[in-house]
């Protein structure tokens, strides 16, 4: 990410931990006056909200380090460990009230849902909603992973809420229903920090080039020397703030090596300006292209 990006980043960050840690107090107080498992949950779903933010902050601000003699590929990553650690921390929140629900039910503990549990409920889902939008506008603008994962943070924490929400105008009917809205927190929670987890580890693990940029590749090759060359074996190393492609291209046998590199140049230079990726081309001589028709391996 540019500075621009990385700024913006930063100011979403300490936006959520301002709001989270007030919107925290305040659910929780409500918690505590209607005795109820679920709300208080929800508080500290809230709360972790505001810790993720500062793994959020730590995460951007050594991820926006230039690269040195140790790291020549930048220290983009550092984002997606940030990532990866709001989805444990996520994960954590989850067993703690699933835990705690259960042991709820089996004591056969019930809340006493009133008009500040109600108010406070309302208030959670309007404002994590236009949080997770927030996030979601910034994570685009500047194209952070941990953004992304703290607006699905708050829109895990605004269901959850809504939950709890419907759940409140059952409970005069049903004793049991804190302990089940708190259950099904949890279980959102945790597949929340599953989805986070799974998406940043497929980044780390490595990415399988779509079809989309396998198309744009071809395009800009074509364009670039005036005719197909069939590039292929394209291999994608995403270091968030700096990315390389290597790929395949053939070209005429009898064509000398100093014209190849001169091809090879042009396109890696063309693949720079339009997909902001640094290229690394490997020449093949067409006689060893396969018969098949797919030749973007």
């Amino acid at each position: 990410m540019d500075k621009s990006s990385i700024r913006i980043s930063l100011e979403a960050g300490w936006v959520s931990i301002v709001i989270n840690t007030l919107l925290f107090i305040i659910k929780y107080w409500a918690g505590v006056v209607s005795g109820s498992v679920s709300i208080i949950a929800d508080s500290w779903h809230t709360l972790s909200d505001s810790i993720s933010s500062v793994f959020l902050i730590i995460g951007l601000k050594l991820s926006g380090r230039p690269a040195d003699k140790e790291h020549p590929f930048g220290h983009g990553r550092y984002e997606l460990i940030t990532t990866i650690l709001i989805g444990c921390l996520l994960a954590m929140v989850a067993y703690t009230f699933f835990v705690e629900s259960v042991e709820r039910l089996q004591n056969r503990e019930s809340a006493d849902f009133g008009l500040i549990a109600l108010v406070v409920t309302i208030l959670s889902v309007v404002i994590k909603e236009g949080m997770a939008q927030y996030a979601f506008r910034v994570a685009r603008k500047s194209g952070s992973k941990s953004v992304a994962a703290d607006g699905w943070h708050h829109r895990s924490d605004a269901l959850s809420s809504a939950i709890i929400l419907i759940g409140i105008f059952f409970n005069r009917y049903y004793w049991w229903i804190d302990g089940v809205l708190g259950i099904a927190v949890a279980l959102l929670i945790f597949y929340t920090a599953i989805v986070i987890i799974k998406k940043t580890a497929n980044v780390i693990l490595g990415e399988k080039p779509s079809t989309e940029l396998k198309e744009s590749i071809s395009n800009i090759c074509r364009q670039a020397i005036g005719y197909d060359i069939f590039p292929h074996h394209i291999h994608i190393h995403n270091y968030i703030n700096h990315k390389e492609i290597t790929l395949h291209i053939y070209l005429p046998d009898e064509m000398t090596i100093y014209v190849s590199h001169d091809i090879s140049s042009i396109i890696e230079k063309r693949l720079a300006e339009e997909l902001n990726v640094e290229a690394t081309i490997h020449v093949e001589p067409i006689s060893l292209m396969p018969t098949d028709n797919d030749k973007s391996v």
